[in-house]
């Protein structure tokens, strides 16, 4: 049985990682902090045999007995409220715990997928956005802590690859979707969901004819897997290419929510990308893959896992306090 170690393993993807995987007749060992991390994304997974559980921080030496055939690495906060509270843990699990995971990776002769994101490409200037791209980020806005540490940890990757010869994967992850987002994380799906469903205005910053492009779970997920068992070590983007305004996003939202809700307009925050659209070329020749759930079909089963939490969760104003973190 090929074993596993899949970090940030209680958040919205990694849970549905270790769901993954777990089908696929893996043996899981789940890593995480719990600072932005729930648990009750893989309790279901507690009673299993092929599943055990870590809680550790991975900025801190990793240990993890036995033999190791595969890590994923998607420990990070990714929303931009938690990484504008916990900029300096944003920047130390991107870098810090990166070299921590590529080293136990070398040990155990390991290959290792890291989690980039789209947001490597900053605010961009050309579109759609292609691996080739490199970019346009201030490396000193607010939103840099993030965009930084992830072009730091594809830097560190690449050079255990060509040094070390660390077998290597890097996966550039866009806007994704679905059940266990976190409501009130200050990403636009389950912010304006969230306020439909207790009658508040939905926010839009900016004027709105900024794009976003959505990806579904599930796709996302089986872009992942097939890109962990390619030979292929450069970056590869995996979303969703289909691209929509988010003024237009807000209106799909109030007719999915059949709630009556007034817009309304706040200023953009800085650095906030205007366009977002990946090119994904590389992905079908590479992989064979495509996104295959449309945003109608995936924003409906979102809706429904956002409307079956309670009125205690959906009436939360803070979606996580991280005092006990911050030193």
């Amino acid at each position: 049985m090929k074993r596993i170690l899949i970090t940030g393993a209680a958040g919205f993807l990694g849970s549905h990682l270790c769901d993954r995987f777990i089908k696929e007749g893996y043996y899981v060992i789940g890593m995480d902090n719990l600072i932005t991390g729930d648990l009750k994304n893989i309790e279901h997974l507690f009673k299993l045999e092929h599943f055990e559980f870590y809680h550790h921080d991975i900025t801190k030496f990793v240990h993890v007995p036995g033999d190791l055939d595969y890590i994923l690495h998607f420990a990070s906060p990714a929303s931009p409220i938690d990484y504008l509270k916990i900029p300096i843990q944003t920047l130390k699990v991107g870098s810090l715990g990166t070299h921590n995971l590529l080293g136990l990776a070398r040990v155990k002769k390991a290959r290792i997928l890291i989690a980039s994101t789209s947001e490597v490409y900053g605010d961009p200037l050309v579109h759609p956005q292609t691996e080739e791209y490199y970019g346009n980020v201030n490396t000193i806005g607010p939103r840099g802590v993030y965009d930084e540490a992830k072009r730091f940890q594809e830097s560190i990757t690449m050079a255990y690859h060509t040094f070390h010869g660390v077998e290597t994967r890097i996966v550039r992850i866009f806007n994704t979707y679905g059940p266990r987002m976190r409501l009130n994380d200050g990403r636009v799906i389950p912010a304006f969901i969230g306020q439909a469903l207790r009658g508040e205005d939905l926010t839009i910053f900016g004027d709105g004819m900024q794009t976003r492009s959505f990806c579904y779970v599930d796709d996302q997920v089986e872009g992942i897997f097939r890109l962990l068992h390619s030979d292929y070590v450069f970056p590869v983007n995996i979303g969703n290419p289909d691209e929509i305004t988010i003024k237009d996003f807000a209106e799909e939202i109030i007719k999915l929510t059949g709630t009556n809700q007034k817009v309304v307009y706040h200023p953009l925050p800085i650095n906030d990308p205007l366009q977002r659209q990946p090119d994904t070329t590389k992905a079908k020749e590479l992989l064979g893959w495509e996104a295959k759930v449309d945003r109608a079909e995936g924003m409906k089963i979102t809706y429904d896992y956002f409307r079956s939490l309670s009125k205690e969760e959906l009436s939360k104003e803070e979606h996580k306090d991280f005092s006990s973190y911050i030193k």
